[in-house]
């Protein structure tokens, strides 16, 4: 980072009261981590994504704890300013005393100083737990992975008038429970405009316009070398810089100019 000094959730919080935008990337290990650190990125993610760009299964749901704490260790080892959140994966969080644990071993052995877990009503006292110990949680909703089937698919949530409803009181809820960021993903722009405004906690949005107070890609979407089809909402900011480094570079000024997302990469 510019300034050498560690970004913390209050770190965050002021960026949002100061309208400046927060870039995050995702991150496995720990040559990349570096990188998106020299880039100037405020928040590496290690995210669940690593089952499929990394793992190459179809979903986020193999994802074990086993897999969570090895790349997370990995990263922490080169993370020296950048905040890392890392996710809880599937299942590792149904019940309170679970939650706490692998929370706990995510922080203790991973190196992580955040959590992420997927969720709205039904995770509410697990956010409560988590942050009355002392465990920072970043929230998530939306298109929630972990959920894909019983979403019936990556899709775009909240067009419905009662679900974005519904996604607007669960963020309220969690902020009221404790959690220090709140994931927003493939959502209608208007929506998350709404939400981020309504919230005194930072939204970091993926395929959810450019009104959060910052927004998160994988790493491989960015780099254009995900296998497959890319998501619609992703760009490719390799493809017009001379090297990895540039590419990152220019994703971070891109947030922070307010140049990505634009409308191509949103939904309405």
């Amino acid at each position: 980072m510019a300034d050498s000094v560690p970004v913390t959730k209050a770190t965050l919080r002021r960026m949002k009261e100061r309208g400046e935008k927060i870039s995050c990337v995702t991150a496995y290990d720990a040559s990349f981590t570096r990188l998106l650190e020299e880039a100037g990125v405020e928040v590496v993610l290690v995210g669940d994504s690593l089952g499929m760009v990394v793992q190459g299964h179809d979903s986020t749901l193999p994802v074990t704890m086993e897999d969570m704490l090895y790349h997370s260790a990995c990263v922490a080892r080169a993370g020296r300013n950048a905040l890392r959140i890392v996710d809880m994966p599937f299942m590792s969080y149904s019940r309170i005393d679970q939650a706490l644990e692998n929370a706990a071993c995510l922080m203790r052995e991973g190196g992580a100083q955040m959590v992420k877990l997927e969720g709205g009503e039904a995770v509410v006292d697990i956010v409560q737990a988590l942050t009355t110990q002392g465990i920072p949680v970043c929230a998530h909703l939306g298109l929630t992975p972990q959920s894909v089937h019983q979403l019936g698919g990556y899709r775009v949530q909240g067009r419905e008038a009662d679900v974005a409803q519904r996604l607007h009181d669960d963020a309220l809820r969690l902020q009221e429970a404790g959690a220090s960021v709140l994931v927003l993903e493939c959502i209608p722009a208007a929506l998350a405009r709404q939400v981020s405004a309504g919230l005194h906690i930072p939204t970091i949005g993926i395929g959810a316009g450019p009104d959060c107070d910052g927004q998160v890609l994988v790493l491989y979407d960015l780099l254009g070398i995900t296998p497959g089809k890319r998501p619609s909402f992703s760009h490719d900011f390799l493809a017009d810089a001379a090297d990895i480094p540039a590419a990152l570079r220019a994703f971070v000024e891109a947030v922070k100019t307010g140049r990505f997302p634009d409308a191509q990469h949103s939904f309405d």
